[in-house]
């Protein structure tokens, strides 16, 4: 709507001042925001797409009871993984979008390599948990506090659920924490002060979460390694395949009781048993593949268009 006394017959000189005014007002705030240091506009860029896809699906659980949350979900992550890779837009923008969700189209060698390191992923953070808890007492309660609504579904929706908040978690954290928030920091700073940086938001973000204290250096740790496969492979997709995968475990076994829970005693009450040393092994030679794997994919390095960080 104009100003009251735009409908006097000066109309049509007052609509344009206005305009100006809006435009004015327009170009201050983007001028504002261009004044912003690179490494705060990513952050908040970054941090708000991936509550964005969060939030989405916070709202259906709210709106619609259980599973019947998921179908309508399933094309907001459809909507969303269209928006924010450049696929609704055009023009310059689109573009910005597209880098920023490192859309490229991976090579048959990408793929295979690409997906063998999220599996690698998978099995590295599920074995520095073992390992861990072997260590020093498995807090359940802290790890099972926020999803206690899950016991009053039967298994085969509570594992539905599990597998939904999995992909949602995996599409959104990836594209706003590895895409938006780490690929602009690499133009400008460098790749791994981009994935230290990026890694510290990640983790400080979890902190909402009552399991997040005692594995801060895990979660940490896995942002390291999901910011390298995103940075080697060019490309988000091996990550969100591998963090899915990986949310689908914890929720399954750490962050709820629906496998029964983790059982076994620390080594200072059993000693260093069977059980621990193949899990130790497993680790090891987990994360030795995994960096073997990232030297197979040096070569792969997708070239960020110039100027990407100074566009975002």
């Amino acid at each position: 709507m104009y100003p009251v006394d735009c409908h006097s017959a000066e109309t049509h000189l007052c609509i344009k001042k206005t305009l100006i005014m809006k435009t004015k007002n327009s170009n201050s705030i983007n001028g504002l925001w261009s004044r912003l240091p690179l490494v705060v506009r990513a952050i908040l860029t970054g941090f708000l797409v991936s509550s964005v896809g969060v939030s989405l699906w916070s709202v259906m659980l709210v709106v619609l009871p259980g599973v019947l949350a998921i179908p309508p979900m399933i094309f907001l992550v459809w909507l969303f993984w269209k928006f924010f890779s450049g696929g609704l837009t055009s023009g310059r923008g689109s573009n910005i979008q597209k880098e920023s969700f490192r859309l490229t189209k991976l090579r048959p060698d990408t793929w295979k390599w690409g997906l063998a390191a999220a599996a690698l992923f998978v099995i590295i953070v599920q074995a520095s948990f073992v390992v861990t808890f072997r260590l020093v007492e498995f807090p359940a309660a802290k790890f099972t506090a926020d999803y206690k609504q899950l016991d009053t579904f039967p298994l085969w929706q509570a594992f539905a659920i599990i597998v939904m908040s999995s992909i949602v978690a995996a599409v959104a954290e990836e594209a706003g924490f590895r895409g938006y928030m780490q690929a602009p920091l690499e133009k400008k700073y460098g790749v791994t002060i981009a994935i230290v940086i990026t890694s510290f938001v990640f983790t400080a973000i979890h902190l909402s979460h009552s399991w997040a204290a005692p594995i801060l250096p895990h979660i940490f740790f896995a942002s390291i390694l999901l910011g390298i496969l995103a940075y080697r492979t060019g490309s988000l997709i091996p990550g969100i395949i591998g963090h899915a995968i990986l949310d689908v475990f914890d929720y399954s076994v750490w962050w709820t009781d629906l496998t029964g829970g983790f059982q076994k005693q620390t080594i200072f009450r059993t000693g260093a048993d069977f059980h621990f040393v193949v899990w130790l092994l497993i680790f090891l030679t987990a994360l030795f593949g995994f960096f073997k794997v990232m030297m197979k994919l040096k070569g792969n390095i997708r070239v960020q268009t110039v100027g990407l960080a100074a566009a975002i």
